[in-house]
């Protein structure tokens, strides 16, 4: 990619389960591979290999803190540049991140997720479009149950000691209020698919030179 444009970073955030990953993954899908990257912030967890297991498990997760956003930012920072990056991955069974990394190339479109990203207001500042997935708490709990005992080891008791410690106040804390800062807000219960839909045409215009405002 030259450095004549600016890729279009485009921000997807919302609770956790609440489908931000879903709506993320299906925006990637409808592109060209070599058109669009996808940041995923669930990637930037600090490791604290400097702790035992069971004092990870401790960890409050869903504080801005828990995230290197410095990292990310400087990832994102790159790929606008032109540059590649190394992207960090993450072990969620064992809070650990992994030795192995992704590499990115630039691209035409940045797509980043994740539930704190318009918590921070300078990576928030890098982002053209802001979309947040609004769902209601008990949905959003259900899938998270799901997926925590599906994919990452978790037992029941884990994840009620977990959401009740450290996932809803945070929700509270951090999340929620950054709703405001959303350009689009699109409900659950509401159609999706149009949501992607017209994601995906506002991103078709600015890959062909016909970029309307967001």
């Amino acid at each position: 990619m030259g450095n004549a444009q600016k890729p279009l970073v485009i921000g997807i955030a919302g609770g956790t389960g609440a489908g931000k990953t879903t709506m993320a993954r299906a925006v990637v899908g409808e592109l060209p591979a070599d058109a669009v990257s996808l940041l995923e912030h669930d990637a930037y967890y600090v490791d604290r290999g400097d702790l035992s297991f069971d004092e990870r498990c401790q960890l409050n997760y869903d504080h801005p803190d828990s995230l290197e956003n410095t990292l990310l930012i400087g990832h994102l920072d790159d790929l606008c540049a032109g540059r590649g990056v190394d992207r960090p991955n993450y072990d969620f069974v064992q809070h650990r991140r992994r030795p192995d990394t992704t590499r990115l190339e630039p691209t035409r479109v940045i797509v980043v997720e994740g539930i704190l990203i318009f918590a921070e207001p300078a990576l928030r500042a890098r982002m053209d479009v802001k979309i947040f997935v609004d769902t209601p708490a008990d949905i959003r709990v259900l899938r998270r149950i799901r997926r925590d005992m599906e994919r990452r080891g978790r037992t029941f008791d884990d994840i009620r000691r977990q959401y009740h410690k450290t996932v809803r106040p945070m929700h509270e804390a951090f999340v929620e209020p950054s709703r405001r800062f959303a350009d689009v807000i699109i409900p659950e219960g509401g159609n999706q698919r149009v949501a992607i839909e017209l994601v995906v045409e506002r991103i078709r215009k600015a890959l062909t030179g016909q970029q309307s405002p967001a």
